[in-house]
C-alpha cells in the first residue's frame, strides 16, 4: 500500500510538473508573439482578447474551482475600468474645460464643480489599487451576505447578476458624473515609469501579457495550495468540508474576492487598449459572454477558460467582420457552444484529459491506483 501510495504522490508531483511546463509555454508563446506579428492594428486586436481571457480565468477560479457560478463577473470588470477611465479623463484635455478642468461631459450636463469621489483619481497610483481592491471589496461584503446566509446554486447567480444590472442603471442614469450611455472617452495615454502605454503599441502588449501571465501563475498556485484543494472539496461536498470544522463562507468569500480583484486588473486593462470606459462593460451580455468562454474553454481549467476565451473572441471577430457570415455569425456561435455543451461538457481542455487515458492504459496494481487519482484528479 505504501509502494502505491509512493508512486501515486510521484506521479501527481510529475503531473504538477507537467501542468507548470505547459502554462508557461502557453505565456511564453504569448509574451513573444508580437516578434512575429509586427502590425499594430492586429496586437492591439490581440490584446484585447488577452484581457478578455484573463477575466474568464478570473471566473474559472471561482466557478470551476469553487463552484460559484457568478454571473455578474462582469460587475468587477467594469469598475475596473471605470476606476482607470476616471484617472486618464484627468489627464487629458477636454474639448470645453469648466473650472478646475472638469471633464467634458460634466460641463455639458452643467456640473461646475468636480465631485469628490472624482478627486482622488488625481492619483494614479490610487486608481490602480482602486481598480483592483474596489472590485474585490464590492465582491467581499456580497460574498459576506451571500455566503453567510449559505445561499448557494442558482440563487447566488441570480443574486451575482441582479447587482450588476443594479450597478449598471446606477452609471447610466448619473450621466452627470460618469458620462451615462456614452461612458467615458477622450482619454489620455496611460504613463507609467516614463513609459507611455500606446493603444496600438506593443508596450501596451506587453503590459497586458505580462499581468495575465501573472495572473494566472498566481492563479494556479492558489489551486495547488492546501486551501485549493479544500474548495475544490467545498465546491464537490460542502456539507462534509464544513462537518470537518472548516469555515466554508470564509474560504468562498475569499476567493470571490480575489477573482473580482483580477477581474478588476482585466477590466483596466481594457480600458488602455479601448481607450474608452462604457456601461456596456457591465452588461448582462458581456458577463453572459464570459460563461460561456469559461465552459467552451473548460471551467475547471485556468488555461482552457483562458484559451476558451481567446478562441471564441478571435472566432465570433473574424465571422462578425466577414462579409460572407455577415447575418449568420450569431446563428453559427449559438451551434458551436451547443456542440460543444452536447459532447464535451467539461470543456475543450477535456480533449487532453480523453487522450490521455487512452495513452495510459492501466495493467498493474500500483498503475490502476495511479490511473484512479487521475480520474479524481481535477483536470489541467
Amino acid at each position: 500500500m505504501n509502494r502505491a501510495n509512493e508512486k501515486t504522490s510521484r506521479w501527481q508531483t510529475s503531473r504538477g510538473t507537467m501542468q507548470f511546463m505547459v502554462y508557461a509555454a502557453v505565456c511564453l508563446a504569448i509574451l513573444l508573439l508580437p516578434l512575429v506579428v509586427q502590425d499594430d492594428f492586429m496586437l492591439n486586436r490581440i490584446a484585447r482578447y488577452l484581457v478578455l481571457a484573463m477575466v474568464a480565468m478570473a471566473l474559472s477560479l471561482s466557478w470551476g474551482y469553487a463552484g460559484i457560478l457568478n454571473l455578474g463577473q462582469a460587475m468587477s470588470f467594469g469598475i475596473g475600468s471605470y476606476c482607470m477611465a476616471m484617472a486618464l479623463k484627468l489627464r487629458t484635455v477636454p474639448v470645453h474645460t469648466g473650472s478646475d478642468g472638469l471633464p467634458d461631459f460634466m460641463v455639458w450636463n452643467n456640473v461646475t464643480q468636480l465631485p469628490w469621489f472624482w478627486e482622488p483619481f488625481w492619483s494614479l497610483p490610487f486608481a490602480i489599487l482602486a481598480g483592483i481592491l474596489l472590485p474585490a471589496l464590492a465582491a467581499a461584503l456580497l460574498g459576506w451576505f451571500i455566503f453567510r446566509g449559505r445561499v448557494t446554486g442558482v440563487f447566488v447567480a441570480i443574486i451575482t447578476l441582479a447587482t450588476m444590472i443594479v450597478l449598471n442603471l446606477v452609471i447610466i442614469d448619473q450621466q452627470q458624473y460618469t458620462g451615462g450611455f456614452n461612458g467615458i472617452t477622450d482619454l489620455a495615454q496611460l504613463e507609467l515609469f516614463g513609459v507611455t502605454f500606446d493603444a496600438y503599441s506593443s508596450s501596451t502588449y506587453y503590459l497586458v501579457a505580462i499581468s495575465l501571465t501573472l495572473s494566472l501563475f498566481f492563479a494556479l498556485a492558489i489551486t495547488r495550495s492546501k486551501a485549493g484543494l479544500i474548495l475544490q472539496a467545498i465546491r464537490d461536498q460542502e456539507q462534509r468540508v464544513r462537518f470537518f470544522g472548516y469555515d466554508v463562507a470564509l474560504f468562498k468569500t475569499t476567493i470571490f474576492a480575489i477573482s473580482a480583484a483580477i477581474a478588476g486588473l482585466a477590466g483596466m486593462l481594457y480600458t488602455i487598449v479601448m481607450e474608452f470606459a462604457s456601461p456596456t462593460f457591465l452588461s448582462v451580455q458581456l458577463s453572459l459572454s464570459i460563461v460561456i468562454w469559461c465552459a467552451v474553454g473548460g471551467r475547471q481549467s485556468l488555461l482552457g477558460a483562458m484559451l476558451g476565451a481567446i478562441l471564441v473572441a478571435g472566432v465570433q471577430g473574424a465571422l462578425s467582420e466577414s462579409e460572407t457570415f455577415l447575418d449568420t455569425w450569431t446563428l453559427i456561435m449559438g451551434g458551436l457552444f451547443v456542440l460543444i455543451v452536447l459532447f464535451l461538457p467539461n470543456g475543450l481542455a477535456s480533449l487532453i484529459d480523453l487522450g490521455r487515458r487512452r495513452v495510459r492504459t492501466p495493467k498493474s496494481p500500483d498503475n490502476r491506483v495511479a490511473h484512479s487519482a487521475e480520474l479524481k484528479e481535477d483536470r489541467t
